[in-house]
């Protein structure tokens, strides 16, 4: 018996070289491949000439496909290593995730001049900021929030880019005031919201 498992484990411990040796041979293959694919390019880019990275070649047409072939593989390696890019136009989600950010704020106030408005007017502000640009990129297109994209121009224009508490408390009814219309009309279309 002790000698069959003996026998048992050299034949595994054989095995288990075999296949690192051939793992290894598989990525040494690999990366030679890869290497003999790109030696062809200068620091600049350029090809270099065929006779400096290939044997002459007497017929044009096959020096002519392998350098297509080498460079369908850069191609395909710097593809392999680019980033996913980020799609082009933002999800529909964004007005409902905006919206519900501004919605959150429909049961704060505060009395202007009193100090405790600073918080407030910023949050809501910058929560109609952000709703206005999410409607204005929305799949929909600006025109399906047509009355208050309108709404929210108005009291940026009034505001201007003066985002002190002072000034924002000047204009407190229109702020709260474009909020709480801005929630009424997203109530009137929930498949924009929901």
């Amino acid at each position: 018996m002790p000698v069959r498992t003996t026998a048992r484990s050299g034949i595994r411990t054989t095995t288990t070289i075999a296949t690192g040796f051939r793992t290894t041979a598989v990525a040494v293959l690999a990366a030679a491949a890869l290497v003999s694919c790109t030696q062809g390019q200068t620091d600049g880019g350029l090809r270099a000439e065929p006779s400096a990275t290939a044997p002459p070649s007497a017929d044009p047409a096959e020096n002519a496909d392998s350098v297509e072939n080498a460079d369908q593989a850069e191609q395909a390696a710097a593809e392999a290593t680019e980033e996913p890019t980020a799609p082009a136009e933002p999800a529909p989600e964004l007005v409902r995730d905006a919206f519900a950010t501004l919605q959150a704020t429909l049961n704060d106030t505060c009395t202007p001049g009193a100090g405790d408005c600073a918080y407030f007017l910023g949050r809501v502000t910058q929560e109609l900021t952000e709703l206005d640009e999410a409607m204005r990129t929305d799949p929909k297109g600006p025109g399906h929030f047509k009355q208050p994209l309108a709404d929210m121009k108005a009291l940026f224009g009034k505001l201007g880019e003066d985002r002190s508490t002072p000034h924002l408390e000047k204009h407190f009814s229109e702020i709260v005031g474009t909020r709480d219309g801005i929630n009424t009309w997203m109530q009137d279309h929930p498949d924009d919201y929901r």
